[in-house]
């Protein structure tokens, strides 16, 4: 009797302790452009776009409540028409460093297509099979990225499975009438990202997130020369990417960039002279936007 009440109280701590829900999102929708209106329908918007985020199961994993992606959703609306809106919505997710309390951050990004249709109290649905609303489309975009991104810092191209749903949901919104789908439009949308992503020829960026996270970032709380050796030759790759790249805009590439550049003058910053030089001059070169702040490794 005791081992089966010992059993029974172990499978209750394995289910309160362990979820499918593989996101921890917080979402904020800001609405101060728009006047005249009721307000509460944008609390009741934000209230369905974070249960949609953190009670979706993206996976078939089981994740427990300390390896849940950490994320941020920021929702900036402009005008509101009936049950239309338009605004802009800001992606950004991190991770955490191995043994450090310390949070890497993986995707920022500031997404300026975003118009959707929402009824208030209507329940948010997707379909991986079709393009049901722009709403839950752009969001589930979002979400199989920032799991794809994750994933692939862990194990080498690790989140192909989950680039390929979002890729999926591209394919199904082509005929959809909101902007950022589609490959003429911009050269920095949706389209664009999860074809820089998954394109082969630029396979070395998402070998560069491997590298960089779980063999330089996550052995530098012991091994720090180690680590930080690591991520200085994962730079070779970028730069290898940007002298060959065809296109004269890569948007992955230029996301990555924005996501570790001061990341990078922290870790090089304490580095010996050789390194840092060597670092610095690669930088300067595939990075020409950050310019000013990798000075701060020569100083």
């Amino acid at each position: 009797m005791i081992k089966r009440t010992a059993f029974v109280l172990l499978i209750i701590f394995f289910a309160l302790t362990t979820y499918s829900q593989e996101l921890r999102c917080n979402v904020q929708v800001i609405s101060s452009q728009i006047q005249g209106t009721n307000k509460q329908v944008f609390q009741t918007l934000q209230t369905a776009i974070y249960e949609f985020m953190n009670n979706t199961a993206w996976t078939n994993h089981v994740y427990t409540n300390e390896e849940r992606i950490d994320c941020n959703i920021l929702i900036n609306l402009q005008d509101h028409s009936g049950d239309e809106f338009n605004g802009s919505i800001q992606i950004q997710s991190r991770r955490p460093v191995f043994n450090t309390s310390y949070n890497t951050t993986i995707l920022n990004f500031k997404d300026d297509d975003f118009r959707f249709n929402y009824i208030e109290f209507e329940t948010l649905e997707f379909s991986e099979t079709e393009h049901r609303a722009n709403l839950t489309s752009v969001l589930a975009y979002y979400a199989y990225i920032i799991i794809g991104l994750d994933y692939d810092t862990f194990s080498m191209s690790g989140g192909t499975e989950y680039f390929q749903k979002a890729e999926q949901i591209v394919n199904y919104a082509q005929n959809a009438q909101e902007k950022g789908w589609k490959a003429f439009e911009s050269r920095k949308n949706r389209y664009w990202l999860i074809e820089n992503i998954l394109n082969d020829r630029y396979r070395g960026l998402r070998e560069f997130l491997y590298r960089y996270h779980r063999l330089g970032l996550d052995v530098m709380d012991s091994k720090e020369a180690t680590g930080r050796t690591e991520i200085a030759e994962s730079l070779d790759l970028l730069q290898k990417i940007f002298r060959q790249k065809p296109d004269p805009y890569l948007f992955f590439y230029d996301l990555m960039m924005i996501a570790k550049s001061d990341e990078l003058v922290n870790i090089f910053s304490e580095s010996f002279m050789a390194e840092a030089d060597r670092v610095y001059k690669i930088l300067v070169e595939i990075d020409p936007a950050h310019v000013d702040k990798y000075k701060k490794i020569k100083e």
